[in-house]
C-alpha cells in the first residue's frame, strides 16, 4: 500500500471564534490516489480544502483542534505560500483567475520564482489542455466556463505540485465538459503520478475517477470507502445518485443515529 501523503486527524475549524464549521474530521490521502470529498452545500467540503491549503485566515477562520500532516509534518494554520512551497496547490472555484491577463500571462504568473523550466511546464500544460495553447493570447475574461476551469487547473500545474486540491470541478459546467475534464485529470494522475484531492457535489462524476471517497455531512465524516464500496452503498445510490425513493429525503435523515462506518479494501 502506498504511503500516506496527507492526513487529517480530528480536525476542527472555527470561524470568527464562534461558528464551528467542521468537527472531528479525519481522513487520509495516499500518494498517487484520487480522493473525493462529497457532500451537499454547507457540508464543510470547501472549508476542509481551505484548512489544508492555508487560506482559512482570509475568512477569519482557524484550525482550533486536531492536526493536518503532510509527509508526517504538521501544516495546520500555516500561511498559503508556506503550504504551496511544500507542493500543495489549491485550484479554487473556476472564476478565480486573472481576467485581465491573457491565458499565457495567467500561466506565467503562477510559476514560482525559483522555477527555471517554465517552457517545459508550459509544454506539459498545453499537451493536456490543447485548447489553452490555441487561446494563449486571449484575455482570460473572455473564456468559457470550461476553458476557465482548464486554465485554473493548468495554472496550478505550473507550480509542479505534489498534491493538487480541486474545489468543485463540475460547478456550472455542461456534462460533456465535466467528463472531459475528469478524463484529463485521470491522465495527469496516471502519467505524472500526481495525487489529487477533489471536492465535488456531483457524486456520480467523482466516483467515476476516485479511488477512495469521504462523505461529509454537517461538518463531520458520515461515510467513507472505496469507489466500488460507495457506489454500491444503498444510501449513496438513493440520495446522491438519485436511484430510489430515499433520494427525495434528506441525507441527514438517512444517517440519523447511525454511527460512521468504514470499509477496508
Amino acid at each position: 500500500m502506498s504511503e500516506i501523503l496527507l492526513q487529517l486527524e480530528r480536525l476542527e475549524v472555527v470561524y470568527h471564534r464562534v461558528v464551528t464549521a467542521i468537527q472531528g474530521v479525519s481522513l487520509e490521502v495516499r500518494r498517487g490516489q484520487i480522493v473525493a470529498l462529497l457532500g451537499t452545500n454547507g457540508a464543510g467540503k470547501t472549508t476542509t480544502l481551505r484548512a489544508i491549503s492555508g487560506f482559512l485566515g482570509l475568512d477569519g477562520a482557524r484550525v482550533t483542534d486536531g492536526r493536518i500532516t503532510h509527509c508526517g509534518e504538521a501544516i495546520e494554520n500555516r500561511l498559503p505560500y508556506e503550504v504551496t512551497a511544500r507542493g500543495i496547490v489549491l485550484v479554487p472555484e473556476r472564476d478565480k483567475i486573472f481576467e485581465n491577463l491573457t491565458v499565457a500571462e495567467n500561466l506565467e504568473a503562477n510559476v514560482p520564482r525559483s522555477r527555471v523550466d517554465r517552457e517545459g511546464l508550459e509544454a506539459v500544460v498545453y499537451e493536456y489542455f490543447p485548447p489553452l495553447q490555441r487561446l494563449k493570447d486571449r484575455e482570460a475574461g473572455y473564456l468559457s466556463g470550461g476553458e476557465r476551469q482548464m486554465l485554473g487547473i493548468a495554472s496550478a500545474l505550473m507550480c509542479s505540485p505534489d498534491l493538487l486540491l480541486i474545489d468543485e470541478l463540475s460547478l456550472g459546467l455542461a456534462p460533456l465538459m465535466v467528463l472531459d475534464l475528469m478524463d484529463r485529470l485521470r491522465g495527469i494522475r496516471d502519467r505524472l503520478g500526481m495525487t489529487i484531492l477533489l471536492v465535488e457535489q456531483n457524486a456520480q462524476v467523482a466516483l467515476e475517477i476516485a479511488d477512495y471517497a469521504y462523505v461529509l455531512e454537517n461538518g463531520r465524516v458520515a461515510l467513507e470507502g472505496s469507489r466500488e464500496q460507495l457506489s454500491q452503498n444503498r444510501e449513496i445510490r438513493e440520495f446522491y445518485l438519485g436511484q430510489g425513493q430515499a433520494g427525495r429525503r434528506s441525507y441527514r435523515d438517512l444517517k440519523q443515529y447511525r454511527p460512521r462506518r468504514r470499509w477496508f479494501g
